[in-house]
């Protein structure tokens, strides 16, 4: 019964759509509405600036992050990778937006960062230096996920 809890739990956490809070909270209307109209973000960096961009980014991680680390206190380390994996597909699939969520690049890093910090810091360079280069199709975040090259 803990495991579907720990499931549960994870897809809602993974599943609340933090681009769009933030962007209503500060007033800058439906982040859906603007920009590409996806909820991540790059649109919120089109619609709110680099710092409220930032802070999205890192509330989708810890939200994912979060997720991991419930499902190691309930069944350990696989189990806590399994629950990072919902909580990207909540965040991709929230159940509050039709099923029209983010791309989960983000809460792909908080899952990456919370069942494995040195692969985390070995990608994250990775991407942070296609970024500097301008490498890919990327405004902010570099959206295509390699396996550390």
């Amino acid at each position: 019964m803990m495991y579907v809890i720990g499931i549960i739990v994870s897809y809602l956490l993974g599943s609340i759509p933090m681009g769009l809070l933030l962007t209503r909270l500060a007033g800058k209307g439906d982040l859906r509405r603007v920009g590409s109209g996806n909820i991540g973000a790059t649109n919120v960096m089109r619609v709110g600036g680099l710092r409220m961009a930032g802070l999205v980014w890192i509330l989708d991680m810890a939200k994912a992050a979060a997720a991991v680390f419930i499902g190691k206190y309930i069944a350990g380390d696989a189990f806590g990778a399994w629950c990072g994996f919902v909580a990207i597909v909540g965040h991709c699939y929230p159940v509050w937006l039709r099923f029209r969520g983010g791309k989960g690049i983000s809460s792909l890093f908080g899952t990456l960062l919370a069942v494995s910090p040195v692969s985390f810091a070995v990608c994250g360079r990775t991407n942070v230096r296609d970024i500097i280069i301008g490498c890919g199709n990327c405004i902010l975040f570099n959206s295509d996920f390699r396996i550390c090259d």
